[in-house]
């Protein structure tokens, strides 16, 4: 927390985990000194709260990499920091003064599920897959306080993506895991994931017919080899045809293993209410014409289940003062990242790109970072008189919640559990 004698480029960031620590040691290394703003009291965010837990060995690959950029001299981290909370975007974008903003804040609120007044079920036979996986991962931790998610046979996912796999995955293995411990026998989740659902009822003597359990069923608006579950930029009618039938083992695997059902070429139009509760969907078939989809009249049909997910993607949270363009933060291009209408704010990350790809996450942080120090940062450096009231902040901050300064020692004394 030294005051830099010569002019320095002082950068804000809005989030610790892939792209914001990607940046904040992309800048830092260039000269930079840059002050990282977390939400939480760790930065990984959708690693640790959006991957399910059995990703072990990804998760602490990832954490060590996200230590080791935020650990990386001229980089301050600010943990417990919320914009729009405990830090306006208009102090964050003027009244502090800094060189540049990056917002890599991620995606945290679930994009709506396009049925008509459903949102009045949440906690009422309707869940996102946010929240969904938030519990999945902390429920086993002694501190946990927060509410147990009943995960009944049956359930419905509407959705089609790589999160909505881990997302039938989980419903399947709690239930299965649940139906065991009812028996008397303990398998852990992570356990049942690795081994598959078949194998581990096998080990014990049970088969899912004894357990009288049905499980998931997956909802998709297109085919199953549409599913991006695997992709290619601009692929060639060939590669094409190799990509569809990827697609279509790797979700014929998942089906396999975790003993998930899947539904095509459908979408949800409405709502069956019982009382107060979500009872299921009407769902209406759907068909391909000369590459566009459109629903097909005459084919509505309903489901009833105790629970529907929604896992239909991820959108940034609204926050005051940045501007937007539908339901996304509004930005010239993917490639420069500048948000329109707000001098010297940036974005990249998910936040820019739409994207929950750790690899795309990363390789966008990486571009878009290096063109901003290059071009938008030519000249943007302050003068030490400028830059030692931002510290000052900083360390008020620090005081406030307890942050002594030492990264490691901090991220030590908050360890995710394992």
């Amino acid at each position: 927390m030294k005051t830099p004698i010569e002019p320095t480029r002082v950068i804000g960031i809005c989030g610790g985990a892939v792209a914001g620590s990607e940046a904040a040691r992309l800048f830092a290394e260039r000269g930079a000194l840059v002050i990282v703003f977390e939400q939480n009291a760790r930065p990984y965010g959708k690693i640790e709260d959006g991957l399910p837990r059995w990703h072990v060995k990804l998760r602490e690959k990832e954490y060590a990499r996200i230590d080791q950029n935020l650990d990386t001299p001229g980089v301050l981290f600010v943990p417990e920091t919320r914009l729009g909370e405990d830090l306006s975007f208009p102090e964050l974008t003027g009244e502090m003064g800094l060189s540049a903003v990056i917002l890599a804040n991620g995606a945290w609120r679930d994009r709506p599920l396009p049925v008509e007044g459903i949102d009045r079920f949440v906690g009422r036979g309707l869940i996102y897959q946010n929240p969904l996986v938030h519990w999945f991962n902390h429920y086993p931790e002694p501190e946990f306080a927060g509410a147990d998610v009943d995960v009944p046979d049956g359930t419905v996912v509407v959705g089609g993506g790589l999160a909505s796999i881990d997302v039938v995955k989980l419903l399947n293995i709690e239930v299965f895991r649940r139906a065991l411990h009812e028996r008397g026998i303990e398998v852990d989740a992570v356990a049942i994931e690795h081994a598959g659902i078949p194998q581990t009822l096998d080990a014990h003597g049970l088969s899912a017919d004894e357990l009288g359990i049905s499980g998931c069923t997956l909802y998709y608006r297109r085919r199953m080899q549409d599913m991006p579950l695997a992709s290619i930029k601009d692929p060639s009618p060939a590669q094409l045809e190799k990509l569809e039938a990827t697609r279509v083992r790797i979700m014929e695997k998942v089906m396999s293993k975790y003993l998930v059902r899947m539904e095509e070429c459908c979408v949800p139009v409405a709502s069956i209410e019982d009382g107060d509760r979500l009872a299921g969907l009407i769902f209406r078939k759907t068909a391909v014409e000369d590459g566009r989809l459109h629903e097909v009249d005459g084919s509505d049909f309903e489901v009833r289940t105790p629970l529907v997910v929604s896992s239909i993607g991820s959108l940034p949270q609204p926050i005051e003062g940045v501007p937007v363009k539908g339901v996304l933060y509004e930005f010239d291009s993917e490639e420069r990242g500048a948000l329109r209408g707000v001098n010297g704010v940036f974005g990249l990350g998910n936040v820019l790109t739409g994207k929950g790809n750790i690899r795309d996450s990363r390789i966008n942080a990486s571009a878009v970072a290096k063109r901003i120090i290059d071009e938008a940062l030519a000249g943007a450096k302050l003068p030490p008189e400028q830059i030692a009231p931002i510290l000052e902040r900083v360390k008020r901050r620090w005081d406030e919640i307890g942050y002594a300064g030492d990264y490691r020692a901090w991220i030590e004394a908050h360890r995710p559990a394992s």
